[in-house]
């Protein structure tokens, strides 16, 4: 039986204590050493009982951990794993992979010439909720998909934006939020196409938008929209509806991802499946509702037990970064789109 996989963790701020959370739970790892130059990051070393360092490369160099977790500012991922890498230890990358497509690439081409591994912690897919509606999908249970409508709209509270980085450009609810919501469709739906989208900032008048609506041609031929925004009061978001974090109170009854086919349609994150009765039959005859069965679980630590297995090499990333690459390509398109009024094409990632 392998010895616990010794993980350390690159980030001590929210993302690196969920993490922990779930980390001192796993009988398959444990944690050996926390990096970050925050003034609390010192106590909760301490205090979880692992050695403190303000350098994550000291840590490296000293603690020659058996892979990394990078939870860091979004700025720092490329760096911060481009550091591991070069030591060969396999990393959990938190999304967004990048903040820019240049210093993505340069990860693309590390990974690949290490061949060290590089998970990308796009955790919703690793949800057993996700897990059966991509089943649904790519079985063909809703025929040929045609439309798909995703949906995230909620209120943040103003003390939310007193963290003055969240007021400014590159910040905003795209690279914060709807990176997942777009990581999503592009696993449920298949890579996209082209985009056109109007963003605003209207409400708040930050340096950042609060409001953006989002039009997708899937390469499939299906086409998409996505709604968001992140100062209305309004139930309709991933948060909110799938019960995934409990910080957040549910809406159950409300989706967030509607996706229909010429067999049938799905509900997110319901998994409720309609369909008709027979072939053929159209608007005069009752759709019929099925509930797809699922078994909750949850998604960070579902990850983590991933990551340890892709770091002792006997599985490849589920999210890899070229992968994670693609939606980072995505929001670019978006946000070129909304300044150009064009449509816009994702860059291709090798």
């Amino acid at each position: 039986m392998n010895s616990p996989l010794r993980i350390a963790l690159i980030g001590a701020g929210n993302m690196g204590q969920q993490h922990y959370h779930h980390l001192k739970h796993l009988a398959e790892a444990t944690l050996c050493a926390v990096a970050d130059p925050g003034p609390q990051a010192a106590g909760m070393a301490a205090e979880w009982d692992v050695p403190y360092f303000a350098d994550h490369r000291q840590m490296l160099e000293q603690m020659q951990p058996e892979a990394v977790i990078v939870a860091n500012p979004n700025n720092l991922h490329v760096s911060t794993a481009l550091d591991c890498l070069s030591m060969g230890v396999p990393v959990l990358l938190e999304k967004p992979v990048g903040v820019h497509m240049d210093e993505v690439r340069e990860l693309v081409a590390a990974s690949k010439a290490t061949g060290v591994p590089v998970l990308v912690g796009h955790h919703r897919r690793h949800n057993p909720l996700i897990v059966r509606a991509h089943e649904l999908v790519h079985s063909g249970a809703l025929g040929r998909l045609t439309t798909v409508t995703a949906l995230w709209q909620l209120q943040k509270p103003d003390s939310y934006f007193e963290i003055p980085w969240r007021r400014e450009p590159g910040s905003g609810m795209l690279l914060t939020n709807l990176i997942h919501d777009l990581d999503l469709l592009r696993h449920l739906c298949g890579e996209v196409r082209q985009v056109q989208a109007i963003t605003s900032n209207a409400v708040r008048g930050f340096a950042n938008e609060d409001c953006a609506a989002v039009l997708l041609q899937f390469d499939s031929g299906a086409l998409g929209s996505l709604t968001g925004s992140d100062a209305v009061a309004a139930p309709w978001s991933w948060e909110l509806d799938s019960g995934e974090n409990p910080v957040y109170p549910r809406q159950s009854d409300q989706p967030c991802y509607l996706l229909a086919g010429t067999g049938g349609a799905l509900s997110i994150p319901q998994l409720k499946r309609w369909q008709y009765a027979e072939a053929g039959a159209g608007w005069h005859q009752p759709l019929l509702a099925v509930q797809e069965n699922f078994t909750a679980d949850e998604a960070l630590r579902l990850q983590l037990q991933h990551f340890v297995r892709v770091a002792r090499g006997e599985v490849e990333p589920l999210v890899s970064v070229a992968d994670a690459a693609r939606t980072l390509a995505l929001i670019e398109a978006i946000r070129e789109a909304a300044e150009t009024g064009r449509a816009c094409a994702p860059a291709l990632i090798g």
